[in-house]
Order: structure tokens, then C-alpha cells, then sequence
């Protein structure tokens, strides 16, 4: 099964999903900074969650570089990273309306922790159908990146209950520092298969 139209689906989807995320970004009522005011927390949960998909986006596209072959298992599972990615604008409104109450920013940091679990769980079929000792076999069998990440997800969740709802945001903002930067492994691992 060719890998390329997996690849295509997912950039159209994501694609589709950031739109819907600015067209829920409403303008101020007025024409002056002080309007703004009122609707700056909606611009920075947009500007998280586009950095968030772009970060996906980014990270899947890497990982895809590395990948020889893909099979119906894959395809459910990039579904299923597809599926977490869509609940992105609904959280994301929600969350510019109600910045600092716990269920919107609960959601939101479960719909986190939902996309970066379904992102570790297409790495593993991939894994399987591309076997251990593929590029991508090697890189999951040590990422400890990603297991931070998902250590993360569940601290925000936490911190978020028991400190304060703002806790999710923030430390879910903070995990985008950890991969704004696509895994050099992977670039290591592309550049040695090309030899």
C-alpha cells in the first residue's frame, strides 16, 4: 500500500482543521487596542493550537520520511491521529471563551493528551508493518520524547484539577518548546537510509 496517500489525506485534513480553527477567531467589538483586550486570551489559544498543528503536522511529516511501507492498521491509526487533531477548533472556542474555568481546559488538554497517545500509536503499527530494525523500528525503540510527552500530558491534566484549570495551557504551551523542532534522529536515521 503506498505511503503517499496517507500523507496526502493527512496534509489536506490538517489543512482543513487550521482554517476552521481562524474562522472561529472572532474580531473585537471596536476598532481600537482596547477592544482587543477583550478577546486577546482568544488569540493566544489560536495561536497555541495553530503552533500545536503545524508542530503535528511538521513531526508526522518526518516520520513519514521514514517509512517504507503502511497497511490498513496504519491507516486506521492515522485516523485516529486525524480524528484527535478535528476536536481541535470545537476545544479551542470553547477555551477562548472560558479561559480559566477547569472543564474547557481539561478537554482541551485531554484533546492533547489524545492526539500525542494516537501519534505514539501510528509510530508503533508503523513499527510493525515496517519491522525493529527499520528507521522507524529504531526510533521508537528508544523516544524517550515521546514518553516525556505523555508523562507531560497527564501532569498538565493533574496540575490543571489540583493547582489551577490555566495549568493545562501552560504546560501543554510549554511542551510545544520540547518539539517545535522535528526529531533529529529522524533526520539521522532518513540521511543513513539514503545512503
Amino acid at each position: 500500500m503506498p505511503k503517499t496517500r496517507i500523507e496526502a489525506f493527512t496534509d489536506a485534513v490538517i489543512a482543513i482543521v487550521m482554517t476552521i480553527l481562524v474562522l472561529e477567531l472572532h474580531e473585537p467589538n471596536g476598532s481600537t487596542w482596547r477592544a482587543f483586550t477583550g478577546v486577546e486570551h482568544q488569540f493566544a489559544i489560536y495561536l497555541i493550537s495553530f503552533i500545536s498543528l503545524a508542530v503535528y503536522w511538521n513531526n508526522h511529516h518526518h516520520l513519514f520520511n521514514i517509512v517504507k511501507k503502511v497497511d490498513g492498521w496504519v491507516l486506521w491509526a492515522n485516523n485516529l491521529f486525524i480524528l484527535m487533531m478535528t476536536l481541535f477548533p470545537f476545544a479551542t472556542a470553547w477555551i477562548g471563551d472560558y479561559p480559566v474555568e477547569l472543564a474547557p481546559q481539561l478537554l482541551y488538554g485531554a484533546i492533547i493528551f489524545g492526539t500525542d497517545l494516537a501519534y505514539c500509536l501510528l509510530g508503533y503499527t508503523l513499527v510493525r508493518v515496517n519491522g525493529k530494525n527499520s528507521p522507524v523500528g529504531k526510533l521508537f525503540a528508544h523516544y524517550p520524547k515521546m514518553r516525556l510527552t505523555l508523562i507531560l500530558n497527564v501532569i498538565a491534566l493533574l496540575a490543571g484539577w489540583l493547582i489551577h484549570p490555566m495549568s493545562v495551557l501552560v504546560v501543554n504551551a510549554l511542551m510545544l518548546i520540547m518539539w517545535f523542532i522535528p526529531e533529529k534522529k529522524i533526520e539521522h536515521l532518513s540521511s543513513n537510509e539514503r545512503k
